[in-house]
């Protein structure tokens, strides 16, 4: 690949070189990263650009030959996924889903209540109306994304939805996310699978 008339690698290539430094969780955060695709959400929403690489592409470095870290390559890229916008959000996704039990959550998702657009939430479990936000300090610091968040929580309550809010702080709690976001599904009325 050739930027300005340079060599430079591709980033499905810069993933797969950093398998030798990165653990699993950072590996896949930016494996999200580079599959991402950028979006404006809602109704009259529209995709910005193509995402960075594919998982096609992830996959045939993969496959390319011999490399440093190639079984945590393989265990990373199953894990992957389109609608993380931030490594947070991926820790998070990964904190409700690494063996807690949980449905799989939808990411990147556009709420609506009778035809409205009430906002876009990074995880959520539609079929029991549960939007679990992550909370960075950008959504605490800035008044007009902190007032716009407290109006779409609103609305979102009186649509019938529950709202989990998770911070960096409960990330570090093990099993703090899923212990909250399982209690949010069972007054939902989830019920997990007996084995």
């Amino acid at each position: 690949m050739f930027v300005g008339g340079l060599p430079v690698a591709t980033p499905a290539a810069t993933w797969a070189s950093l398998a030798g430094r990165l653990g699993i969780d950072e590996l896949v955060a930016v494996g999200d990263a580079i599959v991402r695709i950028p979006r404006i959400p809602g109704p009259f929403g529209r995709v910005l650009s193509a995402p960075l690489a594919t998982f096609d592409d992830l996959d045939a470095v993969i496959r390319a030959g011999r490399r440093i870290g190639i079984m945590t390559l393989r265990e990373a890229r199953t894990l992957i996924r389109i609608g993380s916008a931030s490594p947070k959000e991926t820790d998070l996704r990964l904190a409700l889903t690494a063996g807690r039990g949980l449905p799989t959550p939808t990411l990147d998702f556009d709420v609506y209540s009778r035809g409205a657009f009430l906002g876009c939430s990074e995880i959520a479990y539609p079929d029991f109306q549960v939007a679990v936000e992550y909370e960075g300090d950008y959504h605490r610091t800035d008044r007009r994304r902190w007032t716009k968040d407290i109006d779409k929580y609103q609305a979102y309550a009186q649509a019938g939805w529950r709202v989990v809010q998770i911070t960096a702080e409960h990330l570090r709690q093990t099993g703090e996310p899923a212990r909250r976001v399982r209690a949010a599904l069972r007054q939902a009325g989830w019920r997990p699978r007996l084995r």
